[in-house]
């Protein structure tokens, strides 16, 4: 399957041409044809599985088959609704990419910085538009936004959305769109929550269901380390300092903490950066773009700031903090598995996250390999540990742990028990 056979126009195909993208992925395959049909669609599926071109490939084709006769400034026909400023920038770049040689404008609007650029670019009129809730829905309210021509509407992970507190602004904005409308609504998990707002967006939607969390889990190489959570950092900067990598990921439950890293690598010489949602827009900017140029290797962040981190390559992710969500564990090791890629991440448990670890492991059906041999290791992991890893020579980390004996008793504390490639 290609994507001229899906019935892609010549000029969004050439510039996908450019990109080297030749073979839909499995949720662009099913939704393309489904949109292009101008159905409502229900979707869920993870970060990285080529969600974005699901629907912004079929929007411009449609935008540009049925461009306006009337002069003037472009009216928004097109809004994508996402909880990130990172991920409505993404957005925005792709919908530049794939768009390139149809003619098409689109904007970007989000909080945190002042508006006047963005009104200048809403002025001047655009075909689509990409935003955040809460300062769409300013604008607005201040007169700068009109949405009676729109004919395709976006709502993209809408768990996330719910997460951060948008349900009331979701609402508010669903009843100010024009009835006559293509909907698509997105989410990595589809609680009740979920099921419900779908119901109040879309009419009779067509459903496309992607569950990555096998075929993620069986990509990524996974490591388990049981560690007494004062010891964290201290295994972070080990594990740093001993591995190869080019890029890696380090996710943190909570802001604070992610800081908190930060200022321990600090003291350890490994320059990091952190982002999140207390950082102003320029130093989440700068962050990602130094860790995408390779002049910082580690970035520590958040689960709602990492969506919209679009790393090609990424060597390895580090789950300092186990998640309570479980999906979102899949979500975060499979930015380092993404298409035929294989990745590898590594997990450390503290004594409270060991609840958190018997949900991760009966989504995946799996259950991740338990290293031993490392200088801080938590007495109390017995009932936990499963087979040993395996040494891999394999991409992502480069990493090598050594065999283990859990019959020989523990080993002791620390030596490098692991070897860099050379």
């Amino acid at each position: 399957m290609t994507f001229n056979d899906l019935g892609i126009c010549d000029s969004i195909c050439k510039a996908l041409a450019d990109e080297g993208y030749t073979n839909p992925t499995p949720i662009q395959e099913q939704s393309i044809p489904i949109l292009l049909n101008g159905h409502d669609l229900l979707g869920s599926a993870q970060t990285g599985t080529g969600k974005t071109a699901a629907f912004a490939i079929p929007i411009l084709q449609q935008l540009a088959e049925d461009r306006p006769q009337t002069k003037g400034p472009r009216k928004i026909r097109a809004l994508v609704v996402t909880p990130t400023r990172e991920l409505a920038i993404q957005i925005a770049e792709s919908f530049d990419t794939y768009g390139r040689y149809t003619g098409l404008s689109n904007t970007v609007i989000f909080g945190g910085v002042k508006q006047e650029a963005q009104v200048k670019a809403l002025r001047r009129g655009v075909d689509v538009l990409i935003a955040t809730p809460g300062r769409l829905l300013d604008l607005m309210d201040q007169g700068y936004i009109s949405l009676k021509m729109l004919r395709h509407f976006v709502l993209d992970e809408a768990d996330r959305m719910l997460d951060m507190g948008f349900v009331h602004d979701i609402k508010k904005l669903i009843a100010q769109l024009p009835h006559n409308r293509q909907s698509l609504f997105f989410s990595a998990t589809m609680p009740p929550t979920i099921v419900e707002l779908s119901g109040k967006i879309l009419g009779d939607p067509q459903k496309v269901v992607i569950k990555p969390e096998q075929t993620t889990a069986e990509k990524v190489e996974q490591s388990l380390y049981f560690v007494n959570k004062k010891w964290k950092a201290k295994l972070l900067v080990h594990l740093l300092e001993s591995l190869s990598y080019d890029s890696v990921i380090v996710f943190t439950r909570t802001k604070h903490g992610a800081d908190k890293v930060v200022r321990s690598l600090e003291k350890a010489g490994i320059k990091s950066a952190a982002i999140h949602g207390n950082k102003s827009q320029n130093a989440r900017q700068k962050a990602l773009g130094d860790f995408k140029d390779g002049k910082i290797k580690v970035l520590i962040a958040t689960d709602i700031a990492a969506r919209g981190i679009d790393v090609e390559q990424l060597s390895l992710v580090i789950n300092f903090d186990l998640p309570n969500i479980p999906e979102t564990y899949v979500h975060r090791i499979g930015r380092t598995g993404r298409a035929v890629s294989s990745g590898a991440a590594l997990s450390f448990c503290d004594g409270e996250e060991r609840v958190y670890l018997r949900d991760i492991q009966r989504l995946i059906r799996q259950e991740i390999p338990v290293v031993q041999d490392h200088p801080f290791p938590d007495d109390e992991e017995e009932e936990f540990v499963v087979r040993k890893p395996a040494s891999s020579g394999r991409g992502g980390s480069g990493y090598r742990p050594k065999p283990t004996n859990r019959s020989g008793g523990s080993r002791p504390a620390g030596k490098n028990r692991f070897q860099r490639n050379r």
